[in-house]
């Protein structure tokens, strides 16, 4: 699958895909701690405070991607506050137009079937997507996208 490994802006692609019936329906968003697993991804030395934020990408209000993106209390402090109060915008506009901005390495992953984003979501079969952390002005966000069957059958 062409998006598990493409390293641009899938906000963009879904943008030049769906055109003015590309939308970002919010599912939650709140401080929690995060697990032991996600705080090892981005390097964090004890703090597990984090910002988690749920979304789908939709077109045409039918959701084509599930994203979960975990913001450490650290990243939201001074300049980078603004990735705290993104209400309905793309997170992917705001991390590509952020000169600070580098991507780590994607990884592959399968949404687990036990996870609460399939409240959300219709799949007979797995799920499949990536994850990335991502650095603005040095400070860690993590980035999991997941790719729905609609958005597949469009490929």
């Amino acid at each position: 699958m062409p998006w598990l490994f493409d390293t641009s802006s899938l906000t963009a692609r879904l943008i030049d895909l769906c055109g003015k019936d590309f939308t970002v329906k919010v599912i939650s968003q709140h401080w929690q701690i995060i697990d032991s697993e996600e705080a090892a991804a981005m390097s964090l030395q004890g703090e597990r405070a984090a910002l988690v934020r749920q979304v789908l990408l939709c077109c045409a209000d039918k959701p084509l991607v599930y994203a979960r993106t975990v913001i450490p209390k650290m990243t939201v402090q001074g300049a980078q506050r603004r990735y705290a109060n993104m209400g309905n915008r793309p997170l992917g506009a705001m991390l590509f137009s952020d000169r600070t901005m580098q991507r780590e390495q994607v990884q592959v992953a399968r949404l687990p079937a036990s996870h609460q984003a399939n409240d959300y979501i219709e799949s007979d079969g797995p799920v499949w997507g990536r994850r990335s952390v991502f650095r603005v002005s040095g400070r860690p966000l993590m980035v999991s996208e997941y790719f729905l069957p609609e958005l597949v059958s469009r490929s």
